[in-house]
């Protein structure tokens, strides 16, 4: 009667085969399967193991240590790159642009040692897997952050475009205020009532943006409706005289005037005249010129339209309008500086982060 085969222990441990051997090496031991029953040859297959592994990092420990002097010296290079990078004639006057550019720089010289050194290792699947995992996080988190990615690269634009400056008086999309700063994400205004307000940035690229202050010589205009019996002539001669004398109102280009509207209710005259924003304030130069156009025309006797037809009336039956004075002696046509201190501290709050001055860098 044939002998039972005992039974195998209920627990065993496999060791896995050691790593195919460069040429000249001995042929690895197989794979050993330890069983209870055979703990000596699995204490030697183990202490096999350790030291074919062992053998195997000391081998490669040049190649470890060429590695991380490769990445030690693209580390260098980065740095050196950064610092010295009008060498590379890439400087701008644009701070923030300078950062960026030093940034991509450093950053490309880096991820070519990183992939230099992992070449050096024998990793280059690795090198694979991990660019492409770098491309689908990279796709997911572009949908996920897309309006901050948008208000980023809309802030690069601006400082390299540059459609205004701090301080400048602009109307950015129907909303008026100077400029305190642009940041990575949003375009800070102080508004003339002094509120500060934030756009975002890629707002502000698509908007139509005007600029008072780009310019330094803005025009007003305002209109003064006569009667339709007044002579035309007469009262733009007397205008341009009152105008022209006005504190702040430039000489070139000088006043102009134009008929804007003649009826049975009256004539409308339009005049046009320009100031030096740089010195003078658009609206009180243009309220003391429509006062001394006012003063004027009374003075000559010039009347506006008549709201009431009269059939018949003596030459006491109207009371006689006030005459405004036509001195222009002690008006105030100086630059509104109502919220400049508020602008000048908002500035100082945003040093550091204000894409359109020196010093600023790349959050």
């Amino acid at each position: 009667m044939p002998t039972p085969t005992p039974a195998p222990s209920p627990l065993s441990i496999l060791l896995p085969t050691a790593a195919a051997p460069a040429s000249g090496e001995a042929a690895p031991k197989p794979a050993v399967s330890c069983t209870f029953d055979d703990l000596h040859q699995c204490a030697h297959a183990m202490a096999d193991y350790a030291n074919h592994a062992l053998l195997r990092l000391v081998e490669r420990i040049p190649q470890l240590v060429l590695a991380v002097l490769v990445l030690l010296f693209a580390l260098w290079c980065a740095r050196f790159a950064g610092r010295r990078l009008h060498l590379l004639h890439l400087r701008s006057r644009n701070p923030y642009m300078d950062g960026l550019v030093r940034t991509i720089v450093r950053t490309a010289i880096i991820l070519v040692g990183v992939l230099i050194a992992l070449d050096l290792l024998g990793l280059t699947a690795v090198v694979g897997a991990v660019l492409g995992s770098a491309g689908v996080v990279g796709l997911v988190l572009g949908f996920a952050f897309r309006d901050i990615a948008e208000n980023y690269i809309a802030g690069i634009l601006l400082s390299v475009r540059r459609p205004f400056e701090p301080g400048d008086s602009v109307n950015i999309d129907g909303r008026e205020g100077k400029v305190i700063s642009v940041t990575s994400r949003a375009t800070v205004l102080i508004t003339f009532d002094g509120n500060h307000l934030q756009m975002p940035n890629s707002l502000v690229f698509k908007s139509v943006i005007l600029n008072y202050s780009r310019n330094p010589k803005r025009r007003f205009d305002f209109t003064v409706a006569i009667d339709a019996t007044q002579s035309i002539r007469k009262s733009e001669t007397l205008a341009m005289a009152a105008i022209a004398g006005v504190e702040g109102v430039l000489e070139d280009p000088a006043p102009s005037w134009l008929v804007v509207e003649h009826g049975s209710a009256g004539i409308v005259l339009r005049f046009l005249a320009w100031i030096d924003q740089r010195e003078s304030d658009l609206g009180k130069t243009r309220s003391e010129a429509i006062r001394q156009t006012k003063a004027a025309f009374a003075k000559a006797g010039i009347e506006a339209p008549r709201t009431i037809q009269y059939i018949a009336r003596l030459p006491d039956e109207r009371a006689a309008a006030p005459v405004e004075p036509d001195h222009n002696g002690g008006t105030d046509t100086s630059v509104n500086r109502d919220i400049d201190d508020q602008l000048a501290a908002a500035r100082a709050d945003a040093t550091g982060q204000n894409l359109l001055q020196p010093g600023a860098h790349a959050p």
